[in-house]
């Protein structure tokens, strides 16, 4: 029997929020890995809705009915550098890059490019957005949640409610 060592797959993100779309994502992604690490984009010029450490928060809450599903490791990180640079650092092989539409093929084909240049040992793979997500996008779910509409079929309900009490504040 072929022993191959542990599969890492790194799914790279601002997740501001965590959605639905992501969570979709995230379980294709476990039938491939063995472990899969969410790195969270920290960037100084981004101003997220939600700190690194509450996104962090919410995917690790998130994830844990998938863990348990899929009997897959999970890892949820921040990086401020190039994807590149943390995939490696956590040892990934495989890149995990959700595609929602031929815009985002789009995108995400230059994206690959680069990065196989970059580090030609770690494979890129793209998972297409289920058809009941594909239309989610964390924008919009913020959009929606700062003017007070229903984003229940749209994110996790941790996140629905983080997001009634993030807005719930905002609007003091």
């Amino acid at each position: 029997m072929l022993h191959h060592p542990p599969r890492t797959a790194l799914y790279a993100g601002s997740f501001d929020p965590v959605t639905n779309g992501h969570l979709d994502v995230m379980r294709q992604a476990m039938r491939l890995c063995d472990r899969l690490v969410c790195a969270i984009g920290v960037h100084p010029g981004k101003k997220p809705l939600f700190s690194a450490d509450e996104r962090v928060m919410m995917l690790e809450e998130v994830a844990g009915s998938l863990v348990k599903e899929t009997a897959t490791e999970f890892a949820c990180i921040t990086f401020s550098d190039l994807v590149i640079d943390a995939a490696k650092r956590e040892k990934a092989t495989l890149l995990i890059r959700g595609l929602r539409d031929s815009t985002d093929f789009d995108y995400e084909m230059q994206m690959a490019g680069m990065n196989a240049a970059m580090a030609p040992n770690v494979q890129t793979i793209f998972i297409p957005a289920s058809p009941d997500v594909r239309h989610i996008t964390a924008t919009l779910v913020r959009q929606i949640a700062a003017m007070g509409g229903n984003i229940t079929g749209f994110a996790p309900k941790e996140v629905v409610a983080a997001l009634k009490v993030k807005f719930r504040k905002s609007a003091k």
